[in-house]
C-alpha cells in the first residue's frame, strides 16, 4: 500500500467513522432532548465529503426543511409563558 493510497483509506475511515457518529447521535436527538434538526444534516454532510450515497440524502433532506420547519412551528409551544394554546376542534 503506497502512502498515498494509505492516506485515501484512512481519511476514508475517519470521515465515515465521524460522519456515522453525528448521524447517530441526531437520530437519536428526535426522540431525546435536542437539535436534531441541525444535527442530521450536519452529519449527512460530513459523510457527503466521501460518499455519494450521503450527498444525495442531503439534497432530499434540504428539501425537506421547509416542511419541517412550517410542522414544528405548528406545535411548538409559545416562547411566552402567559400565551395558553388550546387544542384545536
Amino acid at each position: 500500500m503506497t502512502q498515498t493510497a494509505a492516506y485515501r483509506w484512512a481519511r476514508k475511515v475517519v470521515i465515515g467513522v465521524t460522519g456515522f457518529t453525528v448521524l447517530l447521535v441526531g437520530l437519536a436527538m428526535i426522540v431525546l432532548p435536542g437539535p436534531a434538526i441541525i444535527v442530521v444534516p450536519t452529519g449527512l454532510a460530513i459523510l457527503g465529503l466521501e460518499f455519494a450515497w450521503a450527498r444525495a440524502w442531503l439534497a432530499r433532506v434540504r428539501s425537506m426543511m421547509p416542511a419541517l420547519q412550517t410542522a414544528r412551528a405548528r406545535v411548538a409551544p409559545s416562547p411566552d409563558p402567559s400565551v395558553r394554546r388550546t387544542p384545536g376542534p
